[in-house]
């Protein structure tokens, strides 16, 4: 959701104190406007301290980082609209650190949004490339500069083969609404020795349609793993939805169809059939 333009003007003015787990506006503003922030801000699911000592909106997590991602792209995850959710420091952390990210390794993001992801993975000296379907976020990503290439589009509508070659990693925080497209069309970037870890809905450890099935079948197989996450892992984007991090290692030979795999494939097959 957009910020009002008020909103946004307050929480990027200098003087308002983002810290730790807190917000705080040591400035006189308008009464309306006040109004607008403190519902924006207990969207987010800050709380108003009226106490001397705080005065401030407490949150149940640290604001800091994530309330700078969303300054950044002018808008916020709230919990009435079921969209974008930038992924939370602490699970950037956990993803990155996952895949085993280290220096000189190639890596996409798919879903890269307002960036909170390729930032840490240019921290450690990999070489990103990003996917960002909404355009305010696309300028974003190319403004930070930590990707070498930021594409803007639909990553299902893109083409593995369009590369010369796969990624070392893949990483990737996609829609909850059809992340298991996203992640097996990730697969077809990946190198044979590559590894892809991503966020999924929790659903996947036991939905039972075919695609979900066959899925986790792979994952065993291949020696992976699903594991749930802390069901607050997303509180801080206003939402309780219940989570889980994908981790997909291939080999040569093995049953992933990667980017090696697909590029030893007649050009001519419909490679992406159901």
């Amino acid at each position: 959701m957009r910020f009002p333009t008020d909103v946004l003007r307050v929480l990027a003015d200098p003087r308002t104190v983002i810290s730790g787990d807190l917000v705080r506006i040591p400035f006189e503003i308008d009464r309306v406007v006040y109004a607008q922030v403190n519902v924006v801000l207990k969207e987010m699911s800050g709380k108003w301290d009226g106490r001397k000592a705080v005065r401030a909106h407490v949150f149940p997590y640290r604001i800091e980082e994530f309330m700078r991602q969303c300054l950044a792209v002018g808008e916020y995850p709230s919990k009435y609209e079921q969209g974008w959710f930038p992924t939370p420091p602490g699970l950037v952390m956990q993803i990155v650190d996952l895949a085993g990210v280290s220096a000189g390794m190639t890596v996409l993001e798919p879903s890269a949004g307002s960036g909170s992801i390729t930032s840490e993975i240019a921290k450690r000296g990999g070489v990103v490339d990003a996917v960002e379907l909404d355009a305010r976020r696309t300028e974003l990503l190319r403004e930070q500069g930590d990707s070498r290439c930021v594409i803007a589009g639909d990553f299902l509508d893109l083409d593995p083969l369009d590369y010369a070659e796969g990624f070392d990693r893949v990483v990737m925080n996609p829609p909850f609404s059809n992340g298991l497209d996203h992640i097996k069309h990730a697969i077809g970037f990946m190198k044979d020795d590559g590894i892809l870890v991503s966020v999924m809905s929790q659903g996947l450890m036991w939905w039972s349609d075919k695609a979900s099935t066959e899925f986790r079948e792979v994952v065993e197989e291949v020696g992976g793993e699903i594991e749930v996450l802390p069901d607050d892992s997303f509180a801080m984007c206003g939402t309780s939805i219940r989570t889980c991090l994908v981790f997909l290692p291939g080999y040569a030979g093995g049953p992933l169809r990667t980017h090696d795999w697909l590029s030893r494939q007649p050009r001519q097959l419909d490679l992406f059939a159901a």
